[in-house]
């Protein structure tokens, strides 16, 4: 096996667009879980808005690229209003079923014929990148950078955007959670009884978060499908929530630097695995597995180093594990 291809290509996966799609939603469920305490299982929902609404944006309404974002994330305020007001007064494992089932409706609403003109139906939409890639300041052609980071004009573009996003959100977390408004969500998350004995509107608070966190899952939705210049129902399958949560826990709930590491070592893992297993099975030394058996396997053997991960260390890696005694 060619180890140092093997590296290249897993560390340079720590990096990849969808790596941080994925961080951005993480970010956007530590504010939801992490400091507020509420287990939301239906960031896949907030990820679809925020895509679906762009590119509805750019091809239905015929909108500037940046426009459209603002109009994402309006449909992504409005989404967490829905769902909101009538769900957050549950608590723990209600509030999860809802939010998971508020996730496969709306998957299930994009695949509707009678709105497939607008949505795409199954098929999806596609060709709504034109205008972002012409911001594009890069004009080099072939690949340019070094080790294992070598990428096209339009790879180092979608990559510094995403990161951009990223750094932005990250600053913008911890300004709020160092703020007063910070400090009460962290005090609901420990005993929301005790807050709302204080005359805080707890309700008003979790909605608020709700709308904070939803819109960076909608920021990581938007960068997920300008990658793949295509956006269908199929992108946003429950698989997509819990992948985010692993992240979060890997990484570390109630911290800002932790979704980002975990989103990095998650996709670091399953690139080594991948290509590892792979060419165990090429050198006939798992002559049991086939290559289509082996991307089910490494997702085995990840949810298994999760699982030690929250038997020992509960907390992630970053985590502080007095975060974690909050009322469910």
């Amino acid at each position: 096996m060619d180890w140092l291809n093997i590296l290249n290509l897993a560390v340079s996966e720590m990096i990849n667009p969808i790596s941080a799609s994925f961080i951005l939603c993480a970010l956007g469920l530590s504010v939801h879980f992490g400091y507020t305490g509420l287990l939301n299982f239906g960031q896949a929902a907030f990820a679809g808005v925020g895509a679906y609404a762009m590119v509805i944006g750019i091809l239905t309404f015929h909108l500037p690229i940046l426009l459209a974002l603002l109009f994402a994330l309006a449909c992504s305020a409005v989404f967490a209003l829905i769902l909101g007001i009538p769900t957050l007064r549950l608590r723990a494992d209600y509030l999860a079923i809802v939010t998971i089932a508020s996730a496969e409706v709306f998957r299930y609403f994009m695949t509707t014929i009678g709105f497939s003109s607008v949505t795409g139906g199954a098929s999806g939409l596609s060709q709504f990148g034109d205008e972002f890639w012409a911001l594009n300041p890069f004009t080099f052609s072939g690949k340019v950078g070094f080790g294992p980071f070598e990428y096209s004009a339009r790879d180092w573009f979608i990559r510094i955007v995403a990161w951009l996003l990223i750094a932005v959100s990250a600053v913008f977390i911890w300004l709020l959670m160092r703020s007063p408004w910070g400090r009460v969500l962290k005090s609901i998350r420990e005993d929301e009884d005790a807050v709302r004995s204080l005359g805080k509107n707890v309700f008003a608070y979790k909605l608020q978060s709700l709308i904070i966190g939803g819109g960076l899952g909608s920021l990581g939705g938007m960068v997920l499908v300008m990658n793949f210049s295509t956006v269908a129902p199929q992108n946003w399958v429950t698989t997509f929530t819990f992948q985010i949560w692993t992240v979060l826990l890997l990484g570390g709930a109630a911290t800002i630097l932790g979704p980002i590491v975990g989103g990095m070592v998650l996709f670091l893992l399953l690139s080594l695995t991948q290509s590892i297993m792979s060419g165990l099975v090429h050198l006939g030394w798992l002559p049991f597995l086939s290559d289509p058996q082996v991307g089910q396997i490494r997702f085995l053997l990840i949810g298994l180093a999760l699982m030690l991960l929250v038997i020992f260390r509960p907390q992630g890696i970053f985590g502080n594990k007095k975060e974690l005694q909050f009322n469910g």
